[in-house]
């Protein structure tokens, strides 16, 4: 059994995937070819956006959003400290410094009646994370950024193809910013991300940051890097599109099969009103979580922990002075979630050994725990 299964998903596309390599191979053209334009409007299209500008992966589209937005030494970026390392490190990365919320203990995604208090005259940006596959409140959130004149980044990694009140994540804050790292969602065959926004001005500047900091070949007015999408995998990407609803619906449809085969066993995902999930990852809460993970992989079941320590508690940012104990909900969060394996090509039978094996487990480190038993703060 796959966590992710990669290998099927390649054997049902194989045709148009193998055609839109075979494509780039004869043309010729590995750097910014165009297939990196086709697949930009295509995004954008999806999205409900102006622009999509494709970068070299999800790291390289956070950090190019926050130089575009001119945030660097003596600024404060807010967001979250239970997600990948990208979100914070990249923040750090252009100088500036990190500034932790606690999350939601449902959705695991940024408790918004929490910001304001963390807001200094230092801030510049707010660093949302749409982790797992679905959105924070973002009416509330951009609302509170409006108030105090500051653009949302929203780090949507997991969250390509979720919607809020009828609008797509990435499309919904100053910027959006995505993966295709292959286990996501929507996933090229190595690294890549995208960036999404309306305004025309951070676009401009967004793809010269991109390529060096300039459009011209040998005109650098910015300070830039080297973030392009290679065309190998935007032709990936393009093979795999007019899929994607499809797989988003098979997502949704076996996440559905867990929650009534799970229920009451254990904490299930929670979507949020208003809200669509994807499910790039199906979390679970369950005591004597490393336990019942072991007992899993021992009867041949793949299971992930997104994520075992938050970024407070991670030796790079220790200068940052947090302490245990400071983001309650996201600690307890790193120490009971568990991912289960979940893809459009899961197959019911696989499903339901996922679901016995769970079951076991958890009759025999956990007797009795159940999810009302599960203290969530």
């Amino acid at each position: 059994m796959h966590f992710v299964d990669l290998k099927s998903q390649y054997r049902c596309y194989q045709a148009e995937i193998d055609a839109r390599l075979r494509r780039v191979l004869e043309h010729g053209q590995f750097i910014l070819g165009p297939e990196v334009a086709e697949v930009e409007e295509a995004l954008a299209r999806f999205v409900g956006v102006r622009h999509a500008l494709t970068v070299a992966s999800g790291t390289h589209s956070l950090e190019i959003a926050l130089r575009a937005l001119g945030i660097g030494p003596g600024d404060e970026v807010i967001t979250v400290p239970f997600t990948w390392i990208s979100t914070a490190e990249v923040i750090a990365l252009v100088g500036a410094r990190p500034v932790f919320v606690d999350i939601e203990p449902d959705t695991y995604n940024i408790a918004v009646e929490q910001v304001a208090a963390a807001l200094t005259p230092r801030t510049r940006a707010l660093l949302p994370v749409s982790l797992f596959g679905q959105m924070p409140d973002f009416d509330r959130l951009n609302a509170l950024a409006a108030r105090h004149g500051l653009p949302v980044i929203e780090d949507a990694a997991q969250s390509f193809g979720a919607s809020q009140r009828g609008r797509r994540s990435g499309g919904v804050t100053t910027i959006g910013s995505t993966s295709f790292f292959p286990a996501k969602p929507l996933g090229c065959y190595g690294d890549g991300g995208a960036l999404f926004t309306n305004d025309n001005a951070l676009a401009e500047r967004m793809r010269a940051i991109r390529t060096h900091g300039g459009l011209e070949r040998n005109h650098h007015p910015l300070l830039g890097l080297n973030g392009r999408f290679d065309t190998l995998q935007a032709a990936v990407l393009l093979a795999k599109l007019p899929h994607f609803e499809w797989e988003l619906a098979e997502r949704q449809r076996l996440a559905a099969r867990y929650d009534r085969a799970l229920d009451g066993l254990c904490v299930t995902p929670a979507v949020a009103p208003g809200n669509t999930h994807v499910y790039a990852q199906y979390t679970i809460r369950v005591p004597a979580r490393d336990a019942v993970a072991a007992r899993l992989k021992a009867a041949g079941i793949p299971t992930a922990v997104y994520y075992p320590k938050c970024l407070h508690e991670q030796p790079v940012f220790a200068g940052l002075g947090y302490r245990p104990g400071d983001f309650p909900v996201a600690e307890q969060a790193a120490r009971e979630v568990l991912s289960l394996p979940l893809h459009p090509f899961l197959t019911e039978a696989d499903q339901d050994r996922v679901v016995d094996a769970l079951k076991e487990a958890l009759a025999e480190v956990a007797p009795g725990a159940n999810a009302r038993t599960l203290a969530v703060p």
